[in-house]
Parts: structure tokens; sequence; C-alpha cells
């Protein structure tokens, strides 16, 4: 018996809610505005990169997300439903996590004292055995190249730090994590290692916030590409945007190196001439 196929049309389905939504975000620093009338949607398993040049407020609109900053006004939407976050504390207990760029790590320690750090296991008379099935647990679910969860954090590689910074951030199993700077200061093959770490985290159907100067690194990973400039939003890009798309809308002129360049090569190319940098 032949049986029919049936098919839904995709404009019938309703729209994906985000796990975070950001509406009218600002944030002043008595006269100086940092942040200034901020959208911004984080759908889960999502990457969405962060970019700006310096001062764009990128930092600032972390710490909101991340609990440390107060919006001045504006609303946050976690999962539905309209948040406060007054502390770091309670964005944790509500699910986002931030992987500050300086990792925020004891050298002296070994791995597991790092990812339990603060939330240790029967503290009192510490569970280290099932402290370490559960740090084994989860570098293994991020495939991490850690050597040994006993190994000091002071031995271990940039990569490797930045890995164990994410698992840490794992913990209380939050729906969105933050990224300052993932990759800063990283050699190439421990940029793809922590960029794979970052697919992975994904994978595991979390919303991903990454700030990044790296549009390499943020091609590589990211599903949209937010821009802001001096505070405010400036344009919403896939991957696959020009670099001279990107670099204008972050600087805001179109006539930069990037363009002329692009411009150089594209007259080059029109006349047969070979195409010079």
């Amino acid at each position: 018996m032949k049986v029919a196929s049936m098919s839904i049309a995709t404009d019938t389905l309703p729209p994906r809610q985000p796990v975070l939504s950001l509406r009218g975000v600002s944030k002043n620093f008595g006269a100086v505005s940092a942040l200034t009338d901020i959208e911004l949607d984080v759908h889960a398993g999502e990457v969405v990169a962060l970019v700006g040049d310096n001062g764009a407020g990128k930092s600032t609109l972390v710490k909101i997300l991340a609990g440390a900053h107060q919006p001045t006004s504006g609303t946050i939407t976690f999962e539905g439903k309209q948040v406060a976050l007054p502390d770091p504390s309670s964005a944790l207990k509500l699910g986002i996590a931030t992987v500050f760029q300086d990792l925020a790590l004891c050298e002296n320690l070994d791995v597991v004292a790092n990812i339990f750090l603060g939330r240790e296991l029967s503290p009192i008379r510490l569970d280290e055995v099932s402290m370490e099935i559960r740090a084994w647990t989860l570098l293994n679910e991020l495939s991490a190249r850690i050597p040994s969860v006993r190994e000091p954090v002071a031995a271990l590689s940039g990569g490797q730090r930045q890995t164990v910074a994410i698992a840490r951030s794992l913990l209380l199993e939050p729906k969105v994590i933050l990224l300052d700077e993932p990759t800063a200061a990283l050699g190439v093959a421990q940029t793809a290692e922590v960029l794979n770490l970052i697919e992975r985290v994904r994978d595991r159907g979390l919303g991903v916030v990454m700030i990044s100067h790296n549009m390499e690194d943020v091609r590589a990973v990211a599903d949209r590409v937010v821009v802001l400039r001096l505070g405010r939003n400036n344009g919403v890009f896939t991957p696959d945007a020009s670099n001279q798309e990107l670099v204008s809308a972050i600087t805001g002129a179109s006539d930069n190196a990037v363009s002329r360049r692009a411009g150089r090569r594209a007259a080059a190319q029109d006349k047969g001439q070979e195409v010079r940098p």
C-alpha cells in the first residue's frame, strides 16, 4: 500500500522563540552613554558573534548579561519571561554563564579544583572521587584534550585553560554561555581547538554569544554576526558577508583599506590584469 506523504509549509510554522532577548537596553555611566537601545536575540543551538571596535559597548553588554552591571533602561527576556539580573549569582542560577577573557583560573590548583571552585561537593569533607568523575565527564563530552584532571592549570596550554574555563561554566548546566575573546593570544593550533570546542557547546543545544575581533574565527563558528558601533546596533550579518561590509559596519566608513583593496581587485579582474594586493 502506498502511503501519501504530507508536508507542512514552512511559513505556517510558528517562529522559533529566542532563549535570550534584549529590547531597548541602554546603559549610562553618569553623562556617558555606553549602550543605547540595544536589541539582541540568541536562540538555543546557535552561535552569535558580537563584534565592534574598541569602545563599541561589547564588554558593557556582556557585563549586563552576566549581572555585573544593571541596565539603565530596557528589558531582558529569558525563555519567554522578563527577568532582572541584579548580580552574577542570579545570572548563573537563571542559566547564563560567562567566561571572561582573563578566565579567572587558579594556576596552582589542578583541573578538578578549578572546575568546582566555589561549588565543591560536600565542602566540609570534599568528595574528591565524585568531583573527579564529574570533571572527566564534562571534559569528555567536550572532547577536550586534557592530559589529566589532576594536572595543575599552570602546566596547561592556553587552549587547554580555555577548555577548563568553559567546562567550569557548564557545571550548572546553563542555557546560554557568554565568551569574551575566547581565542585572544592563542596560537593557530590552540585557536582551532577552542573553535571546535565552541561548536561542540553549540551542538549541546546552548546559545553562545562570542565576542571576537578576529573575523576568521567569527566566520568559522558564528551563525549570525551582530555589529555594535558607538554603543548602538549597526547591523546583523551572516558569516558569508564580505570583509568590506563588516568593516564598514564596524567603523562606520565605507571608504577604508578593505574597500579600496576590493575596488583594486575588481578593477584588475575587469581588465584581465594580474590581481595585486
